[in-house]
């Protein structure tokens, strides 16, 4: 796989161990906002069910497909995770100039249930607190996901050191009915 990414002209830097909070680690409390302006907790969202949260890479120069591929997915099946008890909250990490606006073209011609919400990481403060920064040219945060139970216990997570090998909504609603 390496000869035919550097074949390509693609050179990948991998972390030594796999970066961001792990399961049964007690995740950090954070509060941002939505494109809009609403605070979102994720205390306060734990609180009432399980949250997935879902870190994208954001904008990192562009809008990055494995994302709309990824989220197409969940929102998909939001009703599947509404009824295992969660709800799902995407971050969008990115520098802080116009990441409003760029989420907002993330979201255009999606339509989030009301269990989903977005929230906006302006310059990488909640990335960076979760160890998740990929601080390279043209890239933002690793692709994460986690489960996040009432206590803040992460009780899934699943990290991707490069572009694919991301989390798909049937994996995490598996781990979900595992849970119960």
């Amino acid at each position: 796989m390496t000869a035919l990414l550097l074949t390509l002209g693609l050179f990948v830097l991998a972390p030594e161990k796999t970066p961001g909070p792990k399961v049964d680690d007690i995740a950090k409390d954070f509060e941002l906002l939505t494109p809009a302006g609403d605070k979102v907790k994720l205390s306060k969202l734990a609180e009432k069910q399980n949250v997935v949260l879902i870190v994208l890479r954001g904008y990192p120069g562009y809008q990055c497909p494995l994302c709309n591929r990824q989220i197409g997915d969940f929102i998909s099946k939001a009703q599947s995770f509404a009824d295992a008890g969660s709800q799902i909250l995407l971050v969008y990490p990115g520098p802080a100039d116009q990441l409003g606006k760029r989420a907002d073209e993330f979201l255009k011609g999606k339509k989030l249930p009301d269990n989903v919400r977005l929230v906006i990481d302006p310059d990488y403060q909640f990335t960076n607190e979760y160890g998740l920064r990929w601080d390279a040219k043209q890239e933002t945060a690793y692709p994460a996901t986690y489960i996040v139970d009432g206590k803040l216990k992460v009780r899934f997570a699943k990290v991707s050191t490069t572009h694919g090998g991301r989390s798909n909504a049937p994996e995490v609603l598996e781990a979900l009915k595992k849970l119960k």
